[in-house]
């Protein structure tokens, strides 16, 4: 059940982020989800916006797929120049 339930959140944050780099016009990309890893390739001067958005994606999918409930979905947000420096 929370393996499935968990699966079901990440398609709808993973969806609602798509949503709203598209809306925005932004150039970020989506390049990398495992589990509760999300990497985000975009310029420098959006990084900001990304990292907001990741944060908003996150409880929107919550609830959509938990309704109003007192659990939370936090990102932390790392922006950084090189992947392997992302944690």
């Amino acid at each position: 059940m929370v393996q499935g339930s968990a699966a079901d959140w990440a398609l709808l944050m993973l969806a609602a982020l798509r949503r709203t780099i598209a809306e925005a016009g932004m150039r970020a990309e989506l390049v990398f989800f495992q589990h509760d890893e999300v990497i985000v390739h975009c310029p420098a001067e959006e990084a900001q916006a990304v990292a907001l958005a990741v944060r908003e994606a996150g409880d929107l999918a919550g609830r959509i797929a938990f309704g109003e409930t007192p659990v939370r979905f936090p990102f932390t947000t790392a922006v950084v120049e090189c992947y392997a420096d992302a944690k």
